[in-house]
């Protein structure tokens, strides 16, 4: 068998399992750029298993402030050129454990700490470890700790009549989400928080309040690489000097 042949032979299948389906937000993903499923046709409270992919503290690249960040594993969108791809497994990485909840408990109570993020691989579909420590923080934080999270799933798709309603039980405990499957067409570095450009930063309470998506308040993506702003800046200096 040539390499190319056996190359094919590996290509991952992606598929639209929602052809023909009208509103499901932004540039929802075509041609195999990444799974579409269909509504509630991925149900997390059977696929999780339950498993951890990684565990940060006082983070600030995961959204707003100082943050601790929680990689759940296991994500069936497959999206071409995923950062994390590593971790589409819902068997990879470590079971989640009691220990590792009250750290990420106590971790959060340090005063600096602004509040957790969900990522992964696809939190949507871990409400069976995500529910109950969300409503967990609530319980104890109240709203002094904020709760942000990453979805393949676009807002509209999360709203869609059938869908499992453990993913709105989520959505309601959470402050701000980011929503939309990756696309590698739409990358651009001098967005905030997000990889391409059909991504949205939304304002999960005042999504919920107006029945629409409504986009963070705090939104500001950058308008040039912070290197070329240096320079710019260096070059300035320079030219003071020299006069």
């Amino acid at each position: 068998m040539s390499a190319q042949l056996s190359h094919e032979s590996h290509e991952i299948k992606r598929h639209d399992f929602a052809a023909g389906e009208t509103g499901r937000g932004p540039s929802v993903p075509s041609g195999g750029l990444a799974n579409d499923p269909k509504a509630g046709q991925w149900d997390g409270r059977l696929m999780s298993k339950r498993m951890i992919a990684d565990y940060k503290t006082f983070v600030v690249t995961d959204g707003e402030g100082v943050r601790n960040s929680l990689y759940v594993s296991g994500c069936p969108f497959h999206c071409v050129g995923c950062f994390n791809s590593s971790i589409w497994d819902f068997k990879a990485g470590h079971e989640y454990t009691p220990r590792l909840e009250e750290r990420i408990i106590d971790d959060l109570r340090a005063p600096w700490v602004q509040g957790i993020t969900f990522l992964g691989g696809e939190p949507m579909l871990n409400t069976p470890v995500l529910l109950p420590l969300a409503r967990r923080i609530r319980d104890e934080f109240g709203d002094a700790k904020d709760i942000w999270c990453w979805t393949g799933y676009t807002w509209e798709e999360l709203m869609r009549p059938g869908e499992t309603p453990d993913k709105l039980e989520l959505l309601r405990l959470i402050d701000i989400l980011v929503d939309g499957r990756y696309i590698a067409s739409q990358h651009d570095s001098l967005l905030q928080f997000r990889g391409s450009r059909n991504q949205r930063i939304l304002d999960v309470p005042k999504s919920l309040a107006a029945h629409a998506p409504v986009i963070w308040a705090k939104l500001h993506d950058q308008e040039r690489q912070i290197s070329e702003i240096y320079l710019k800046d260096r070059v300035a200096g320079e030219d003071s000097q020299a006069s």
